[in-house]
């Protein structure tokens, strides 16, 4: 038995059209969405995501706005220019590119961004919000995870065990509350967690999001598994991976993303997806 390939490039291109399709019909009521990106330094990795995300915005017919600064600035500069976002009514989303220099404090600098624009769903606000089932902004890469099971008919999880590998605020932690939300019975797994493989084989959804090559094998999962990876890595050859075995895992599980072209893609595309969000319901707040 191989795997199903849940496809992220595939799903992520479908979304962006819907998301096009909403932007301009807001557009022509008189509010184009605008994401504004802030990047400080000259991170590398940072410069290409940042580059991706702002021809996504473009793209989907967006406004947006790129400001790029010295790694010199000031966590006071930053603070104003978040400020100066925060008010400016032509821009609905705010994300500033992590991680920030070391002079600058990341989490002041996310507390600072308005929580109607933190289309990251970083905010303590945003975490609040999904931890107590209120509407708020989901971060983008677990809201990803989501629509992938979505797309392969898994909307509704109640009965499902899934386990999470990974605890971070960025993914693991936000990943176990949507995973909750849709009624799945949920595990965190992480670097305390005694027995790993114990846990994975009773999983019916493993989460793999530790930025470990190979931490999870085809003989941690039960047959038919859907396996989500989450892991971008580079392996001894210096190639693209996550942190699943791929080519074992495949074998034994029901569905599994790639790496590249999988959950990738759509962590921007849902930052898409919350920016029209956040511009809908300023429209509808006038």
């Amino acid at each position: 038995m191989t795997a199903q390939i849940i496809d992220g490039k595939a799903l992520s291109a479908q979304l962006r059209t819907e998301v096009a399709q909403r932007a301009a019909a807001l557009t022509t009521k008189g509010t184009k969405p605008g994401l504004a990106v802030v990047l400080v330094g000259d991170n590398q990795a940072s410069q290409v995501y940042v580059r991706n995300k702002v021809k996504a915005c473009e793209d989907a017919g967006f406004h947006s706005v790129l400001e790029k600064y010295d790694a010199s600035m000031t966590e006071a500069e930053l603070l104003a220019r978040v400020e100066a976002l925060n008010n400016d009514p032509s821009i609905h989303g705010i994300l500033v590119q992590l991680p920030l220099p070391k002079h600058i404090d990341d989490h002041k600098v996310i507390e600072a961004i308005s929580p109607l624009k933190d289309v990251d769903g970083f905010h303590v606000a945003s975490a609040g919000a999904l931890m107590v089932g209120e509407v708020g902004f989901k971060a983008c890469t677990p809201y990803g995870c989501m629509k992938m099971l979505e797309s392969i008919g898994m909307k509704d999880l109640r009965g499902k065990h899934a386990v999470v590998i990974g605890r971070s605020n960025i993914v693991g932690k936000p990943m176990a509350m949507m995973l909750l939300a849709a009624n799945a019975t949920v595990t965190i797994c992480h670097s305390g967690t005694a027995d790993l493989a114990a846990m994975t084989r009773q999983a019916d959804i493993v989460v793999a999001a530790v930025g470990k090559v190979n931490v999870l094998t085809a003989d941690m999962i039960k047959p038919g598994a859907v396996v989500i990876d989450v892991g971008m890595n580079r392996n001894a050859e210096g190639k693209l991976c996550g942190d699943v075995d791929y080519d074992g895992c495949k074998e034994v599980a029901g569905y599994i993303t790639p790496v590249p072209g999988g959950v990738g893609p759509m962590t921007i595309t849902m930052l898409l997806v919350n920016t029209m969000e956040a511009a809908e319901r300023g429209a509808a707040a006038h």
